[in-house]
């Protein structure tokens, strides 16, 4: 039994420490996060609206990885790290119950877009300061704390605050740029200081992330069809969507998760640190967004194929989301492209090749069946793995 003094501090993982169920109880947010991003773009399927739910996205990635990566070097399911916890989770259920307004605030209530932005800096004071709390004696860490305030967090909550008073566009625009100067923020503050004492939680919790938003996909199929009859022509737009959703699943899980955890494992220090916050901070934010588009774009064909009411079978899909079904697939497949080759592996000419496809692919979208479109995506997707596989397979036969 933990005496009074553990509970009261934060206590230290080691190296083999797998993720905890006080972490899956935390992902249960982020679970109902992605599911208000989609919702916020399915409600208005524009261009800007699109931008401004990856905007969001982008924000929620943030406080997302920012306690993933606590959660690597102290203990989620002991010391004061729970209470934390379940702290974010509260500020961040304000959060998420504010995503439907945050470009357009209902009159009466709160003013949703500023009350977004302040439990988001919340959020992030949080991080840091638990960051602080867990490691009293490192001064590395002190330092990057310091320059991780200034470059990455107050600037963006800067931009963030001016944006949560405009509209439309300025709104979208000035959000969007605190987003990239966070980013750039963090890259330029640099590896030193950070940690990753276990590769093995680092991989685990990103693929349960991935897992969460592949989960997205599945949830959208039914929710696009709910309330209409189930017919021949909705079965198989299900089944196709799935089969969407198998691909990059088989594509993640089997074919580069476990390599990065492997490539990640003998390395050290700094080393291991940029690694780590290149292939799970940076470049899986693009699997993320990738999901939830192509989820968004599965969403409006189910609906379409079941509302026999107002859509005829041989109709395809209009606008941007013809666009989000195969340009969603497409950010997918590019960024495990670049995880492929941060981590060294062989050259993911197919990856590259069908990502770069399926972006443009929204041009042949417009033009046929929208039920015809996911099970031509099904196919396209399956082919593209299998043959990835192959490849990949080949590489490593002649390496070895």
């Amino acid at each position: 039994m933990a005496t009074g003094s553990e509970r009261s501090r934060m206590i230290a993982a080691q190296d083999g420490h797998r993720v905890t169920p006080a972490e899956l109880f935390f992902d249960l947010v982020f679970v109902y996060a992605i599911t208000q991003v989609t919702a916020l773009m399915a409600d208005d399927t524009t261009p800007l609206r699109i931008l401004g739910g990856l905007v969001v996205l982008a924000l929620l990635w943030w406080c997302w990885c920012c306690f993933a990566w606590l959660g690597n070097v102290v203990r989620a399911d002991s010391g004061a790290l729970f209470a934390v916890l379940v702290a974010v989770m509260a500020v961040m259920m304000v959060v998420l119950l504010t995503v439907p307004e945050v470009f357009s605030d209902r009159p009466g209530g709160l003013d949703a877009p500023l009350v977004f932005v302040l439990c988001y800096g919340a959020v992030r004071l949080l991080h840091l300061v638990s960051y602080r709390i867990a490691h009293p004696d490192d001064r590395a860490l002190h330092a990057t704390l310091r320059r991780t305030a200034l470059l990455s967090v107050g600037p963006p909550l800067v931009l963030l605050l001016i944006g949560s008073a405009l509209t439309g566009v300025a709104q979208v625009l000035v959000w969007l740029g605190a987003v990239v100067i966070d980013y750039v923020g963090i890259f330029v503050t640099g590896a030193s200081g950070w940690r990753i004492a276990s590769p093995g939680h680092s991989a685990e919790r990103h693929g349960l992330i991935v897992i969460i938003a592949l989960g997205e996909s599945i949830v959208a199929i039914g929710v696009g069809v709910s309330g209409y009859p189930v017919t021949a022509a909705v079965l198989a737009a299900a089944v196709a969507g799935l089969l969407v959703v198998t691909g990059l699943w088989r594509l993640y899980f089997r074919q580069f998760s476990e390599a990065a955890e492997h490539r990640l494992a003998p390395l050290e220090g700094d080393d291991r640190t940029r690694l780590g916050r290149d292939v799970y901070t940076f470049l899986h934010l693009p699997l993320v967004a990738g999901v939830v588009l192509a989820a968004l774009g599965m969403k409006k064909a189910l609906h379409q194929v079941a509302d026999a009411g107002h859509y005829a079978l041989s109709e395809p899909l209009h606008g941007i989301a013809a666009w989000a079904l195969t340009g969603g697939v497409g950010v997918f497949l590019l960024g495990a492209a670049a995880i492929v080759v941060r981590i060294g592996g062989p050259r993911p000419v197919t990856l590259i090749t069908g990502g770069a496809l399926c972006l443009v692919a929204g041009a042949v979208v417009v033009l046929v069946p929208a039920l015809l479109a996911v099970a031509l995506l099904a196919a396209a997707v399956t082919a593209m793995v299998a043959l990835h596989g192959r490849t990949a397979s080949r590489a490593v036969l002649k390496q070895s």
